[in-house]
């Protein structure tokens, strides 16, 4: 009787979220989708899927994270407007780099193992071996050796586990599932000294320098937006994966509700967030990135059921409504981007019309964000 109960609630609570969705004025969907192709056209016109970047005179491969999330953006906006050119730019990047990762197959470092994420996929719509050999060697590398402490940050979260999530569903196997959470309970518990979240906040400090003592110039603990955006994303991309009965499931939905309620109320009144979450006088202003992950996490909670749409639908609108007003230019370009960095203060200042260190990373955020916007119903 008490699973009977249980499962009434649960659909009650779904069927409450979508009337709160209906009570919401939503974005009409072909803006949506106009925007997304407009800052997708403005990237792939401008860089052919296998130009390096050259940052300050050195030049990095285009199969990097920043690339990596790239494509993780294009592959949603491929889902919901598939196009042959979209496809054929995903696998011609893939092509180029030999379904392969930067440093081989025997690296650790979650950076390289980004472009995974869109291998598998491609792989999903044609099951050519050769586009899962690299990425699933490296995996199993992982798991058949006894390290949990690769994430020391947390953007490696959503670098890496993705791509075991994905795995262990294609390949039905649970090896996956068991090492990705060792790693990421080890990054969350026990790196530095008590793990890189902080429960009572809801937040993820960026790394072990960042832990307390060190503060934000206000006297509050330091958390960036987009490290934040990193956790939350890959909680919403293993959490679309995993089987509703994995044995940790449980466990990452709690945090994605922990950080839900957290990011919910340190948004700005404008709609976006701070680069920095718990300090807006510390190179304040709007931040594209982070704010697009945020929409991207919570449009998907509420696309689910999982949150609130009452609570939540208006935190998110207000946010898409910014990015959409106030950061896609005409041209397509994506502006308030900060670039790669650590902490707020890097990559300043970020404004309207600067372009960041790497265009592609931020770019496939919007896109994700967007992407969940447009499935809003």
């Amino acid at each position: 009787m008490y699973h009977i109960f249980k499962k009434l609630a649960f659909s009650a609570a779904i069927i409450a979220g979508c009337c709160a969705v209906a009570a919401q004025e939503l974005p009409n969907r072909r803006e949506v989708l106009q925007a997304m192709v407009k800052v997708n056209d403005y990237f792939m016109k401008k860089y052919d899927c296998s130009t390096p970047s050259n940052v300050g005179g050195t030049l990095r491969p285009s199969n990097i994270w920043t690339r990596g999330v790239y494509y993780e953006g294009l592959m949603a906006l491929h889902q919901i407007y598939p196009r042959q050119e979209y496809y054929r730019y995903a696998v011609d990047w893939a092509e180029f780099h030999k379904w392969g990762m930067r440093n081989g197959n025997t690296t650790r470092n979650a950076d390289d193992q980004c472009c995974g994420q869109t291998y598998i996929d491609l792989y999903r719509m044609e099951p050519h071996p050769e586009r899962i050999r690299n990425i699933r060697l490296c995996m199993d590398m992982l798991v058949n050796t006894p390290q949990e402490n690769d994430w020391s940050w947390i953007d490696a979260i959503q670098m890496g586990m993705p791509v075991m999530a994905k795995l262990g569903v294609l390949l039905n196997d649970t090896r996956y599932f068991e090492k990705m959470y060792g790693m990421y309970a080890f990054t969350r518990n026990k790196h530095g000294k008590e793990g890189l979240f902080n429960p009572k906040e809801g937040l993820w400090w960026r790394d072990a320098n960042f832990v307390p003592p060190y503060k934000e110039p206000n006297g509050k603990n330091c958390y960036w937006s987009r490290g934040n955006g990193w956790v939350y994303a890959s909680l919403v991309r293993v959490l679309s994966e995993i089987p509703v009965n994995e044995a940790h499931r449980e466990e990452y939905l709690a945090d994605f509700l922990a950080m839900s309620k957290a990011l919910k109320d340190c948004q700005r009144e404008d709609g976006f967030w701070n680069a920095s979450l718990h300090d807006p006088s510390n190179f304040g202003g709007k931040e594209t990135t982070g704010t697009s992950l945020f929409v991207y996490g919570m449009a998907w909670g509420v696309n689910q059921g999982i949150l609130d749409g009452k609570t939540y639908l208006p935190v998110l609108l207000k946010a898409w409504n910014a990015l959409a007003k106030d950061a896609v230019h005409p041209s397509g370009f994506l502006g308030w981007v900060q670039g790669t960095g650590k902490e707020p203060k890097d990559s300043q200042p970020v404004a309207y019309d600067k372009t960041p260190d790497f265009e592609d990373f931020g770019i496939g955020c919007f896109l994700l964000g967007a992407a969940e916007v447009y499935k809003l119903k």
